[in-house]
C-alpha cells in the first residue's frame, strides 16, 4: 500500500460504486477500503488511519470503534462522537450501538448527537442488529440490556435466522437457540439467502442444522465475513475473501491484527 494510494482514498466513504462493492477492514493501522467488483478484488487504500476495533455499515454511514473513540463516517471523512474507547460497534436499525472496555453499551439515535447508556455487561464481543455477543451469552438490546442464553458468545448475526458463534458451538434461532454445530466459532454471518460461520480452521455455509464446509485458497484463519451481492470474509493476516457464486478468490492485503469487516450498502 503506497503513500499514494493512501492520500489518494484517505477520505472515501460510501464513494461511488458504479458496479463495485466496497468494503472496510478494521486493524492495527486503521481503516482500509477494498474495491470488489463480482469475484475480483481490487484496489485497496487505507480510508482513516486509528487503531480500529470494530467496524459496522449502517444505512448511510459507517461507524468505527476505536481505542480513542467512535467514529462515524461524515462530510467524506471521519468525525468523533463522543462516546470514548469502545470494542464494538454495530447497527440497530438507524441507531447506532457501541460497547466500551469497560461493558458500557450505549445508543445514538439516528439524527442525534447523544449517547443513551442502556447498561453494563462484560467483554462485549459483537454487536449486530439488537442482540450482542459477550463473555456471559447473548444480550438483546431494547431500553436496556436482556440475556437471551447462552454462553462465551463470540459473535452474532441477525439478517436472516439470527446465529450466534459461541466457544462451544454454533446456534441458531427459532423457539429456543438450538445447535447447528459443535466446536470452537469465532465469526458468523446471516442474510435471509445464506448463513455463514468460521472456526479457527474452517469457513462453513449453511443454515439451520445442514452446514457444509467452505473450499478457501487459503489456510489462514477466517475472522469475520459478511453478506452483499456476494459473500465476504477477512483472515487475520488481512487476506480478502470473496464469493460471487463461482468459488472463493483471495487477495492478500499485507494488514495485521485484523479485527472487523462491513460492506458498504449497494446504491
Amino acid at each position: 500500500m503506497s503513500d499514494a494510494d493512501i492520500s489518494l482514498d484517505e477520505k472515501r466513504v460510501y464513494g461511488e460504486k458504479t458496479g463495485t462493492t466496497e468494503l472496510y477492514v478494521a486493524a492495527d493501522l486503521g481503516v482500509t477500503v477494498v474495491a470488489v467488483s463480482a469475484d475480483i478484488v481490487g484496489e485497496f487504500s487505507l480510508a482513516h488511519r486509528c487503531t480500529a476495533r470494530d467496524v459496522a455499515a449502517g444505512p448511510d454511514s459507517l461507524a468505527v470503534a476505536t481505542d480513542e473513540d467512535v467514529l462515524v463516517s461524515a462530510d467524506g471523512g471521519y468525525a468523533g462522537t463522543g462516546f470514548g474507547p469502545a470494542v464494538a460497534v454495530g447497527f440497530d436499525g438507524d441507531d447506532l450501538l457501541a460497547a466500551g472496555p469497560d461493558g458500557t453499551v450505549a445508543r445514538r439515535e439516528s439524527g442525534g448527537d447523544e449517547w443513551t447508556a442502556l447498561g453494563t455487561v462484560e467483554d462485549v464481543r459483537a454487536i449486530d442488529g439488537d442482540l450482542l455477543a459477550t463473555a456471559a451469552g447473548v444480550y438483546r438490546v431494547g431500553d436496556g440490556l436482556n440475556h437471551v442464553g447462552l454462553a462465551d458468545a463470540r459473535d452474532v448475526a441477525t439478517g436472516g435466522t439470527p446465529l450466534a458463534a459461541t466457544d462451544d458451538g454454533l446456534y441458531y434461532l427459532g423457539p429456543g437457540w438450538a445447535t447447528g454445530m459443535d466446536g470452537a466459532f469465532v465469526a458468523v454471518a446471516s442474510s435471509p439467502e445464506r448463513g455463514h460461520a468460521a472456526t479457527a480452521d474452517a469457513l462453513y455455509a449453511g443454515d439451520g442444522e445442514d452446514w457444509d464446509a467452505c473450499d478457501l485458497p487459503t489456510e489462514e484463519s477466517v475472522v469475520a465475513v459478511t453478506h452483499g451481492t456476494g459473500t465476504y470474509a477477512v483472515t487475520g493476516q488481512g487476506t480478502v475473501l470473496v464469493n460471487a457464486g463461482d468459488g472463493w478468490r483471495s487477495r492478500a492485503l499485507g494488514l495485521p491484527g485484523v479485527r472487523g469487516l462491513a460492506v458498504a450498502p449497494e446504491s
